[in-house]
């Protein structure tokens, strides 16, 4: 059965996704939505995924959503290539790690993101105009109405900074004692937190990995992999979608 994966060049959680595929050598089909555009609001992408977001993966008939859950399922589709522990604690290890991810850095990074980035696409709008965007976001309403018109504060900026400071703490601490990977051999934890340092990367905040060498480390070897090559095609980057905003002067 193929597999089609709808899913947003720019989405951290897409790109982990894509990093999966091609790590595992699974061959996909492609649709890229255009997330400003609402095409994940559309009632026909909304009867694939309730929640209205990406990605969503096709696979024949069957359809799975949410990005953790789709590394579980191709994990357990092709035991060729593993990409989770063979023995239970290591497997406990790595869900430690993952639910960390996305309770901390996953959501922490989202700040940043729309200040420096995203807000563009909003703080023109009415508050009627906003506020109508806003019902159409099933899981992220809360979320993007404490954004506003206006972006996030600095101390909620502070307080992003300071979660994913934390989670580079500890990563460093994991790696120095372990490595070369989180859980020692190459696994989902890996592949989940890595598009969000790529997108910490992007955006100017690897300073603060600037005192942390087993991370440097970790990022530039994860960097190298085909597979991440291949995952973070052009647009793939805040950088390379709005080129404007990230002119150094």
């Amino acid at each position: 059965m193929a597999f089609i994966l709808y899913n947003a060049p720019q989405s951290t959680c897409s790109q982990k996704v894509r990093i999966c595929l091609w790590e595992k050598s699974i061959g996909f089909e492609e649709v890229k939505l255009d997330l400003f555009r609402g095409d994940q609001l559309t009632q026909e992408y909304k009867q694939l995924n309730p929640n209205g977001v990406v990605p969503t993966l096709l696979h024949g008939d069957q359809v799975i959503i949410d990005s953790s859950v789709i590394l579980e399922y191709l994990d357990d589709l092709f035991l060729d290539v593993p990409m989770r522990p063979k023995s239970p604690l290591g497997r406990a290890q790595m869900r430690i790690w993952l639910r960390y991810f996305e309770e901390v850095p996953v959501p922490a990074i989202r700040v940043p993101s729309y200040n420096r980035v995203f807000l563009r696409h909003y703080q023109n709008m009415t508050e009627h105009e906003f506020l109508a965007v806003a019902e159409k976001k099933t899981l992220r309403k809360d979320f993007f109405l404490k954004m506003g018109r206006t972006g996030y504060s600095e101390k909620e900026m502070a307080l992003s900074l300071g979660k994913l400071s934390e989670t580079v703490n500890l990563m460093e601490k994991t790696l120095r004692d372990g490595g070369p990977w989180l859980l020692g051999d190459y696994s989902q934890a890996d592949i989940s937190i890595m598009p969000v340092m790529m997108r910490m990367n992007d955006l100017g905040l690897d300073s603060l990995w600037g005192s942390c060498p087993a991370v440097t480390e970790w990022f530039n070897r994860h960097r190298e992999r085909p597979a991440l090559v291949n995952a973070f095609y052009h647009s793939s980057l805040l950088s390379e979608q709005y080129e404007d905003l990230f002119i150094k002067i």
